[in-house]
């Protein structure tokens, strides 16, 4: 696919900012050319725009080329910029499988872009046919979130490659939860679809929620066109160095993740006693989609307790379902004690 038709044109012929630290990119003794403060501080000196440091971990980490790493202000950052970058407004469509993470509707609304909408089918899988009915020649983004969120499974490898083949658009794969799983991801197949663009964070599994640290991998010209538009700093240095510290310390990272698929799964067996829970769906990412009854006045309850979990109970497909996230132990059992009370 040549993904260049697919940019805007005016984000084709557009001349981006480039700030002092673009145009020069080496070191010096003094620095008169940013209009900085010059007196010493932390903080001081503007960030590396490009992220070069971090991304070279990230590259480490992720065994993927430094070329292919967008770095954004959270998942949400490049999300939006793939709707700034692909769609025209009032004229292009993007499809969004339904239940799922929230921001790809609301960055489609922001941005002018109409949505058609799809359910997932009963077990939260893909149907195909249907999205394959669905688009047309102004479709230009399909998003993907496996593991799903609200619903915790992997979406069908086979039909997301499935997709990738047959979808004339950009296919965006939300990762956020895949360190939470045993199965690669489709960050590995980068190298193999030009239209596919794979998102993760370090906001779940390094736990740098506060940080905002997303990343967005795809082939360099996107990277390219994203790179293009966003805003010149979008990651302050205080981020920057601290997302690095933390990348260097991978066996804590992976203690934790241990921790809390041993706890996903404990809770889950627990869970099922209760005589008001009637499912807990299947989950690989850090959190469960639990059917009991009454799940609003449950949701209620439990705030009244300290205990505080997501009401799904409105969202498609979810009807009487509360999403948990998974704690620590203690926070874990604290839940247990507060639903037997309940039960």
């Amino acid at each position: 696919m040549d993904i260049t038709k697919l940019v805007r044109p005016n984000i084709s012929k557009l001349k981006p900012y480039s700030s002092a630290r673009d145009d020069f990119k080496g070191s010096a003794s003094v620095y008169l050319d940013a209009n900085e403060n010059p007196y010493p501080s932390d903080f001081n000196r503007y960030p590396d725009p490009h992220q070069q440091k971090l991304k070279t971990k990230i590259a480490a980490i992720k065994n993927i080329p430094a070329e292919n790493i967008f770095v954004g202000n959270g998942s949400d950052e490049p999300i939006d910029l793939l709707f700034r970058a692909f769609c025209e407004p009032g004229v292009d469509n993007v499809l969004i499988p339904e239940p799922t993470y929230g921001m790809y509707t609301v960055s489609a609304n922001i941005n002018n872009i109409a949505i058609r909408n799809i359910s997932l089918t009963p077990d939260f899988d893909l149907d195909v046919d249907a999205i394959s009915k669905t688009w047309d020649k102004n479709t230009k983004l399909l998003f993907l979130c496996s593991p799903n969120n609200p619903s915790g499974n992997l979406l069908s490898e086979e039909k997301i490659i499935q997709l990738l083949n047959t979808f004339p658009g950009l296919v965006i794969v939300d990762e956020a939860y895949i360190d939470f799983t045993k199965q690669p991801g489709f960050l590995s197949k980068i190298k193999d679809y030009s239209n596919l663009v794979v998102l993760q964070t370090l906001s779940k599994a390094w736990g740098l929620a506060s940080l905002r640290i997303g990343m967005c991998f795809a082939q360099p010209e996107i990277i390219q066109v994203l790179n293009k538009i966003k805003p010149p700093y979008n990651i302050s240095g205080i981020n920057q160095q601290l997302a690095e510290q933390a990348l260097k310390e991978v066996t804590r990272k992976e203690k934790n993740v241990q921790e809390i698929i041993a706890q996903r799964e404990w809770l889950k067996t627990e869970l099922k006693q209760l005589s008001s829970v009637r499912q807990v769906f299947p989950s690989e990412a850090n959190f469960l989609l639990v059917k009991i009854d009454q799940a609003r006045e449950k949701y209620q309850q439990l705030i009244q307790t300290g205990v505080v979990v997501r009401d799904r109970s409105s969202v498609i497909l979810c009807q009487d379902c509360l999403r948990i996230t998974v704690g620590t132990p203690s926070e874990n059992q604290q839940l247990l004690k507060t639903l037997k009370k309940l039960d």
